[in-house]
This record gives C-alpha cells, sequence and structure tokens, in this order.
C-alpha cells in the first residue's frame, strides 16, 4: 500500500479499550494507509504489561512498511488513562512506544475524547459509550469535562456488556435452582456455560469473571446473547434490555443540559439494536434529538492527532471516519 510523498507526515490513532486495541495510520490528508488489531489495552481491563504489549502490537501491524520517523502526531485513547499516573504503569507504555521507533510523544486521552471524535468534528458535545463497561462524559477541547457512571463493574457501569451479561446469568442461575432452562435466556446461557447443573453454573460464573481479568470478554461475552433472546421472545431477556437502555440513557441525560451534539459510541450500542433504538427514543423525548453513532474510535482518536498538529478541516475528519462503517465496531458487541 503506498501513501503517497513518503515525506509526507503520517498521523497515529490508537483506541485502546478493555477487550480490543485498534490502531490507524493515516496521511495528513484523511487516507488510511495502515490498520492494527490486539488484545485488551486499558491498564484497568487487564494486567499492565499484557495491556501496554497489545497496544505496541497494534500500533506495530498499522505502521508495517511504513517509516516511523514520518509520525508527526500521535494519540492514544485509553480507558483507565488514570492507571498511567503510576510510574511502573507509564514505564509498561513508554518502553512499547519506544520499540515501535516512533519520534513523537504518546499523547494520552481519555477513550470519551476518541469515542466523541469518532462521531462528529466538534469540539464541544456529550459522549456516551457502552461496551464492556459505560460512561457518559462531557467533551471540550479534546478534554473530558464532567463524567456519569464509568464507575466500574462493582459499583456503576450500569447497561454495559458486563452489567447486560451478570443480568443474564443471574437471571440464569435463579431459574436453575428452580428446574431445568426452559427459557430461550436459560438455554443459551447455559449452553455457553456448558452446564445446566446449578452448583456447577455458579461456579463456572465464578471463573468467567476472573477469566475478564486477563483480558478475554468473560462476562461481558454473555451480552450478546441476551439480544438474540430478547429477539426469541423471551421476557427475561427483554426486561433486561429494556433496564439497560433506560440506565445507559439517564446516565447521559444525567449530564444535561450540554451544548454541543450527542455522540454514541461502544460495541453495546452497535451490536444490539433494541438497546440502540431505545436509548435514542429516549434522547429524542429528552433532548430532542438521538444522537449520532460513532464510527472507528481509532480513526476518530487519528483525527485528534491531525488537529492538535493544526489540520482541522471538517472535511479530514470525515474522509478518516469514512472507512470504518458501523458504530465503534459494530463486529464486536462488548469493546469498549
Amino acid at each position: 500500500m503506498t501513501d503517497g510523498n513518503v515525506t509526507d507526515p503520517l498521523v497515529l490513532g490508537v483506541d485502546c479499550g478493555g477487550t480490543a486495541t485498534r490502531a490507524v495510520l493515516a496521511t495528513i490528508d484523511g487516507r488510511i494507509v495502515g490498520r492494527g488489531r490486539a488484545g485488551a489495552g486499558n491498564p484497568v481491563a487487564a494486567e499492565p504489561a499484557r495491556a501496554a504489549a497489545a497496544l505496541g502490537d497494534a500500533a506495530r501491524a498499522a505502521l508495517h512498511g511504513h517509516d516511523p520517523t514520518r509520525v508527526a502526531g500521535a494519540v492514544v485513547g485509553l480507558a483507565g488513562v488514570a492507571r498511567l499516573a503510576e510510574p511502573e504503569v507509564a514505564a509498561r507504555y513508554a518502553a512499547q512506544w519506544s520499540r515501535l521507533g516512533l519520534t513523537c510523544p504518546m499523547r494520552t486521552v481519555g477513550d470519551a475524547v476518541v469515542a466523541f471524535a469518532a462521531g462528529t468534528a466538534a469540539e464541544r458535545g456529550s459522549v456516551l459509550i457502552a461496551g464492556t463497561g459505560a460512561v457518559a462524559a462531557e467533551v471540550r477541547d479534546h478534554t473530558v469535562g464532567r463524567t456519569a457512571d464509568g464507575l466500574g463493574w462493582l459499583l456503576g457501569d450500569e447497561g454495559s456488556g458486563f452489567w447486560l451479561g451478570l443480568a443474564a446469568a443471574r437471571s440464569t442461575a435463579r431459574a436453575l435452582y428452580r428446574g431445568p432452562p426452559s427459557g430461550p435466556l436459560a438455554r443459551a446461557v447455559t449452553d455457553v456455560l456448558g452446564t445446566t447443573d446449578p452448583d456447577t453454573f455458579v461456579n463456572r460464573v465464578h471463573q468467567l469473571h476472573h477469566d475478564r481479568r486477563a483480558g478475554t470478554a468473560g462476562l461481558a461475552g454473555l451480552a450478546p446473547v441476551v439480544g438474540a433472546a430478547a429477539r426469541g421472545g423471551d421476557p427475561a431477556a427483554v426486561a433486561i434490555l429494556d433496564t439497560a437502555a433506560e440506565r445507559l440513557a439517564g446516565t447521559l441525560l444525567s449530564l444535561h443540559p450540554v451544548p454541543g451534539p450527542v455522540v454514541l459510541a461502544g460495541g453495546v450500542l452497535a451490536g444490539i439494536p433494541e438497546i440502540r433504538d431505545a436509548v435514542r427514543a429516549r434522547l429524542t423525548a429528552r433532548l430532542g434529538r438521538p444522537g449520532a453513532p460513532a464510527g472507528d474510535a481509532a480513526a476518530g482518536a487519528a483525527w485528534v492527532a491531525a488537529r492538535r498538529l493544526g489540520y482541522a478541516d471538517p472535511a479530514l475528519h470525515a474522509r478518516l471516519l469514512a472507512g470504518v462503517p458501523g458504530a465503534a465496531g459494530a463486529d464486536r458487541a462488548v469493546d469498549d
């Protein structure tokens, strides 16, 4: 793949999520010339060494065949960016950056910034992210202002992929202790866990959550199962999706009024249309607008990198985001 004049500058955008890390390399006129993907790059969701390695792997794949010294600007959107204040965690990410041969600094921003940029060229507005976790944020000048939720699975993340998976597991566990699984949701969840024995099921759910800490989808991987069961008419699944939509919309609305557009991002909103449509209906009723779907957050990060270099033409934003349809990765239902 060629990228025009070999002396022209490039920009690198990386989105480090709780399930996957994506990188985009682009020319300064908005043509994407490299892509990369790796595992979880969020140092909260995965062990920091593993998360930092995912950043390196995704960026290295995007840079393949290109001179890294041509990268004039790079932005990394990171869920859990506050952990980079810890010297040991920051050192692991810095070491990966150095190995890539990049001469520009690694500029890190919150994942809300790149998710917002993936949906609009505007400088100010709000974003709702529903992936493995869930958070709403006010964004202004590529910085995060007020936030709502984003508290992690123990204290919040209501309506997220993890929340959906946990709700499905709870519903199924209670059903199993009453008798064999009878509804579509319980049957689907027990198929995934590989058992209908109640005690074994509970043990496997706990193990699934433990695996989540190793960088796998964990309980959030059950989110698509809930959507499929709801489409099959399962009342428990329908109720879970409706509650998720109500809580997600409520999280965003708790920040308003906020000037500017509303962006909807994350794999839950992309991969489960019943939740997305219900959230948009609630936002239309309360705000008069449904919210714009985000595109690829890595391309959004590349846009932020370009803007930091002084390239702020909305047409550049349109070209960067045109290459990846769908809201923050329609191929995955729970990524951050």
